[in-house]
């Protein structure tokens, strides 16, 4: 017998809400009026060119936003966690900001680029928390 998805509550579907409506915004971003500023995130040791990057990383975020604001039960919970490894996976990203001083989004001091990163943790934590994800995975539920 399969097991149920985490109980969410309100607050976890608002959190959810408004986290998968910043992920569509932020992707159409990627593909629109912010293409450049998110190519700044981009570190030299990806293969692809910066723009190609963006664009796909774009399209995964409008993906992961939409896949917040629709999937219920144990794919909610999935997307959570996929989500969290999509933050974790663009981390890289904050830090090269970071190291080489770029500034995009308003991030024009070392200050500002350095209070990013410690941002990213709660990123996951909230698309944790609000799928659900950190419930099942505190339980060991199988996904």
């Amino acid at each position: 017998m399969a097991s149920k998805a985490p109980h969410t509550t309100t607050l976890q579907n608002v959190a959810r809400g408004l986290l998968g409506t910043f992920m569509v915004v932020a992707g159409t971003g990627h593909l629109t009026f912010q293409r450049q500023e998110f190519q700044a995130q981009v570190p030299d040791f990806i293969p692809l060119d910066k723009d190609t990057t963006v664009l796909a990383s774009g399209v995964v975020e409008i993906g992961l936003g939409l896949g917040l604001l629709a999937l219920k039960g144990r794919n909610r919970v999935r997307m959570g966690l996929g989500l969290g490894l999509f933050y974790a996976a663009v981390f890289p990203g904050n830090i090269h900001q970071y190291t080489h001083h770029l500034s995009a989004f308003g991030l024009d001091t070392d200050a500002k680029r350095l209070g990013r990163l410690f941002f990213q943790p709660v990123l996951i934590g909230w698309a944790l928390w609000s799928t659900g994800a950190l419930k099942a995975l505190l339980a060991r539920r199988p996904l």
